[in-house]
């Protein structure tokens, strides 16, 4: 047989080797063929990829992430300092391939530059895309849990309480309680742990009328406790991470019911 693909064997001193040439294959659609999700997450970000995993779990939905370089130090101006590394980030995930929607995961960054803003330097490498933030997601979240008082949790000093509080009001969002843990540098916001964060919203809940719980910021850890809280205290509960990863998958056409998410995995837009 004289064929390319013919096997070939050679003697050695020690084994047989044999050259099968190449082979014949097929492709499939690939992972992500019902939605592809672009993922901006910060360098210091240790919570949102885990985050994403617990709950973009369908067949058939894949997302793809890369990184912007950020301050480990949250305050209005170092997440102003992003702006101009959100497009060349957004350029690295699969180049030359569609994405169905990008998300950018910094909920404090896309209240101090603005959605519209986050949204420009995106489309500056994707035009047109469909984008989310975690506080638009949240917005969306609102909407579709019909909620007008909203209690909202941070890890964030007093100066970003003021930005987040500001714009929340700003878009006509009811903050009818407000609490923080406090923390300026990212790296510790990660590490604050899954059982603090279901007693702060406990406690927000016991201390005023609420119709729906955000926690706002990506590295702090929700999806694995939400089912649970919200059993609890009897009111849906959502965060930037867990939002953001229904948004995605909501924009991009995806509209399953994922069980143990929480409340909104059973709501489309």
């Amino acid at each position: 047989m004289t064929s390319s693909l013919a096997a070939k064997t050679t003697q050695s001193a020690d084994v047989d080797f044999i050259d099968f040439g190449v082979l014949d294959c097929t492709l499939d659609k690939g992972i992500a063929h019902r939605a592809a999700i672009g993922l901006l997450v910060l360098s210091t970000d240790q919570t949102m990829e885990h985050e994403f995993r617990q709950v973009v779990r369908g067949d058939g939905v894949a997302f793809y992430s890369t990184r912007v370089l950020n301050d480990v130090i949250i305050t209005n101006e170092t997440l102003r300092a992003m702006r101009d590394k959100i497009a060349p980030a957004t350029e690295l995930i699969l180049p030359g391939l569609p994405l169905d929607v990008v998300g950018f995961g910094c909920t404090s960054a896309s209240m101090a530059l603005g959605e519209e803003v986050i949204f420009a330097e995106i489309r500056k490498a994707r035009p047109g895309i469909a984008c989310t933030t975690p506080i638009t997601a949240a917005f969306a979240a609102f909407k579709s849990f019909g909620a007008d008082r909203i209690g909202v949790l941070t890890p964030y000093s007093a100066e970003v309480n003021e930005t987040v509080r500001a714009y929340l009001n700003s878009k006509g969002v009811n903050v009818a309680a407000f609490g923080t843990f406090d923390k300026i540098d990212d790296r510790d916001a990660a590490r604050i742990s899954p059982r603090s964060i279901a007693e702060g919203i406990k406690t927000l809940t016991k201390r005023a009328k609420l119709d729906a719980v955000f926690v706002s910021c990506t590295s702090l850890r929700l999806c694995e406790e939400v089912a649970g809280i919200e059993e609890e205290i009897g009111l849906p509960v959502t965060s930037s991470d867990h939002a953001l990863a229904w948004h995605c998958m909501r924009l991009a056409g995806v509209n399953d019911v994922v069980p143990n998410a929480g409340m909104l995995f059973g709501r489309t837009l």
